[in-house]
């Protein structure tokens, strides 16, 4: 039986620096960069664009296929869930940044799958950038559909109420990033312990035979965690627009 540190050294195939970050000194600044997530995260978004480019080229509307019928099924839902909680006419603007949530976010939980390779999303960094692209977003809409009146509700019902609803909208970023890092993460952490007790199997393929137990799973979670964060991104950003909020 192989411990979690040693089952992440021997799929180690790609020499990621062996404490996980890129140390730079700027002055008197330190800086450190965890060239796995960054590389990765590369990595999908060419993935992101590929994607786009196969589904958009040469497009046909008597017969799609490929991944043309992919994305037009993805858009149709997503734009069916930001019609259902908000004015088409206000969601116009947003359905094309959730629709790439869900895209981008997706391709980043199921690379990790691949033999030897991580998920961009099993890193904090990764999934609080996110979060934090969707409080700034809640803001910006607010903003744009009822002006600085939209602060109102930070004293609604009740004035001492704004201590609890300032809590509230800080806490939104906090628990849509740990929420799918923990899921994915969690994942990973999974199919290594796995490993460590099929130890025999670690250098077949990458280690992907002893894990392909786990593989449908994983898919599943994988799909339904971009949904979640994709929904509740919809949700916030319907409660700040509603003519009541």
């Amino acid at each position: 039986m192989l411990s979690l540190h040693e089952v992440e050294q021997q799929l180690n195939v790609w020499g990621w620096p062996p404490n996980g970050s890129w140390e730079l000194v700027v002055g008197n600044t330190h800086l450190a960069f965890n060239p796995k997530t960054l590389i990765m995260t590369w990595v999908v978004m060419v993935l992101v664009v590929l994607f786009g480019v196969a589904a958009t080229r040469n497009m046909s509307m008597r017969k799609p296929k490929g991944a043309q019928n992919i994305l037009e099924a993805v858009f149709e839902f997503i734009r069916g869930q930001v019609n259902d909680n908000m004015d088409p006419k206000k969601g116009a603007a947003l359905l094309s940044i959730v629709v790439t949530y869900f895209i981008f976010i997706l391709f980043s939980n199921l690379i990790g799958l691949v033999p030897t390779l991580n998920s961009p999303t099993a890193d904090y960094n990764t999934t609080m950038g996110l979060a934090l692209c969707t409080f700034f977003i809640i803001y910006i809409f607010g903003i744009r559909y009822k002006g600085l009146g939209y602060f109102k509700h930070y004293l609604q019902p009740f004035v001492f109420f704004l201590p609890i609803t300032i809590i509230e909208d800080f806490s939104k970023p906090i628990t849509l990033a740990f929420r799918l890092y923990g899921n994915i993460y969690g994942g990973e952490v999974l199919i290594a312990v796995l490993l460590g007790l099929l130890g025999g199997w670690i250098h077949v393929m990458g280690g992907f035979i002893a894990s392909v137990t786990w593989l449908a799973f994983s898919i599943f979670v994988g799909c339904i965690q971009a949904f979640i964060f994709t929904m509740l991104s919809i949700a916030y950003v319907s409660q700040a627009v509603a003519d009541h909020h």
